[in-house]
């Protein structure tokens, strides 16, 4: 009496039926079991963790002015400058709000426009598409038909 694989049991009893009907239901519950799997990883927010500094960070002098540049290189673009003076902000208004601003909110704003992308995430709008391409070859393989390029 020995061992017997019940996954190899099943494997034979699919590949040799003669109807093919649990092998198309088979292949039914298997993309939609992908479509539900890529629905949900689809849906998740994207999520980034880090370390909290514990103690506060005195910035250099050379790191403000830095910080500072970049903010007003930001600032002079423009479309941002079209729509602060669509705002009704003056150069004059921007630049004493930027001289009120901290040190760290100063760093906190260049980390921000480092991170900001103004075209949006290309990668994903290219996973997207595979995702999608890869699922309509995936039905139209489990329904049996062939794809013909000429």
């Amino acid at each position: 009496m020995g061992f017997k694989n019940p996954l190899s049991e099943l494997s034979a009893k699919i590949a040799f039926s003669k109807g093919g009907g649990k092998m198309k239901r088979l292949k039914a519950v298997l993309v939609w079991y992908l479509v539900g799997a890529m629905f949900v990883i689809a849906i998740t927010p994207k999520c980034f963790a880090g370390f909290s500094a514990s103690e506060v960070i005195a910035l250099s002098p050379a790191e403000r002015s830095g910080d500072l540049q970049k903010l007003q290189n930001f600032l002079e673009t423009k479309m941002v400058r079209e729509r602060l003076t669509d705002l009704g902000f003056t150069p004059e208004e921007i630049r004493m709000k930027l001289s009120d601003l901290s040190d760290s909110q100063i760093h906190q704003l260049a980390l921000n426009l480092d991170e900001m992308r103004v075209a949006g995430d290309g990668v994903a709008v290219f996973i997207v598409v595979f995702l999608i391409v890869a699922l309509i070859v995936l039905i139209i393989y489990a329904t049996g038909h062939k794809i013909v390029l000429q």
